[in-house]
């Protein structure tokens, strides 16, 4: 649905092979939906410009092409508002281009990749938006609050997150079997399948016990089919039959509000980041945190280290032969 306001955009016909390789990441790489969904917006993106531009259909298009769409998106990284490119968004789109001409390469539809000139745009670092423990205690405690049995489940979706760092798709859809034994511990699906174990604290299994004495009232008799049974968290109203990411994030906002923190520096994945980076503020050493972030590369866990002091940076990259700076392990 559009947004209000803003009118809807017309759906691009896409070449065949571009399905193709979307099925590919689907059912060889066991990409997400939310995978698939952004490489189709990238992909849909450069297809409308190739053919707005009269330029060659994407799956023929040369370098050439391909450097006009790109020093397209460039001049709009001086835009304002809404037409404003990101640096990272070019890079995201050129990284999407080199995947799909890899794939149309291993499958001899092409001979060439006409990416592999094409030099990616220099990104200034990025550092994750974190909280600190005081502001996470305010957010837990402004929770627990109203006493009721929304006030419960939120404690309980701020508990779980904070003590296991999980994407907030994969918390909002645990399924009931991903408790572990006396809640001690979660088995998580993460990206591409992978299974982890993932321990929960004191804190977060009492957060837990006290919710499931209240979840019954968050599904009924309306909600889908085996939602009351299969979903930890679920909803009366959702189609997918559990608590959407979206209304996670807005009752995070609304929370942020009441304990009186900006609510643009509050969002599940910024929980995540407080997460992966107290626990190495506090000696954690880089694997084990890798692990429960379902990272593949320790390189992705290692950009925690850059927020964190110096003096407690050097004893995280210290601490473990794992955290030296420039080692990568999937």
């Amino acid at each position: 649905m559009a947004r209000p306001g803003r009118p809807a955009m017309p759906k691009p016909d896409l070449h065949p092979q571009v399905d193709a390789f979307l099925d590919m990441l689907t059912t060889e790489r066991g990409a997400a939906r939310n995978t698939r969904q952004a490489y189709w917006r990238d992909l849909a993106d450069v297809s409308q410009f190739l053919k707005n531009s009269k330029k060659h259909d994407i799956v023929h298009a040369t370098t050439d092409d391909l450097k006009s769409y790109l020093a397209d998106l460039s001049e709009k990284t001086h835009g304002a508002g809404k037409n404003k490119i990101a640096v990272r968004t070019i890079a995201r789109r050129l990284s999407a281009l080199r995947q799909f001409y890899r794939f149309l390469v291993s499958e001899s539809l092409r001979q060439d990749d006409p990416t592999s000139t094409i030099e990616s745009p220099k990104q200034g670092r990025s550092l994750p938006k974190t909280l600190s423990e005081e502001e996470v205690n305010a957010l837990i405690k402004t929770a627990a609050a109203p006493g009721n049995a929304e006030s419960v489940r939120l404690v309980c979706l701020l508990e779980m997150l904070y003590a296991t760092g999980l994407r907030v798709s994969e918390l909002v859809g645990l399924p009931m079997s991903a408790i572990g034994e006396e809640q001690q511990f979660l088995m998580v699906q993460g990206k591409a399948g992978r299974e982890r174990m993932v321990p929960l604290t004191e804190t977060a299994q009492k957060a837990l016990s006290r919710y499931l004495e209240v979840r019954t009232q968050f599904a009924g008799s309306e909600a889908p089919e085996n939602a009351k049974s299969k979903w930890v968290f679920p909803s009366k109203t959702s189609q997918s039959g559990h608590l959407t990411r979206q209304r996670f994030a807005q009752l995070l906002k609304d929370l942020a509000k009441d304990a009186s923190i900006d609510e643009d520096r509050v969002s599940p994945h910024v929980l995540r980041h407080a997460f992966a980076t107290h626990l190495l503020s506090h000696g954690a050493d880089l694997r084990s945190v890798q692990k429960m972030l379902g990272h593949a590369d320790i390189a992705t866990t290692q950009i925690y280290t850059h927020i964190l002091g110096e003096s407690v940076k050097k004893t995280v990259e210290e601490k473990h032969p794992l955290g030296k700076t420039g080692e990568k392990k999937s």
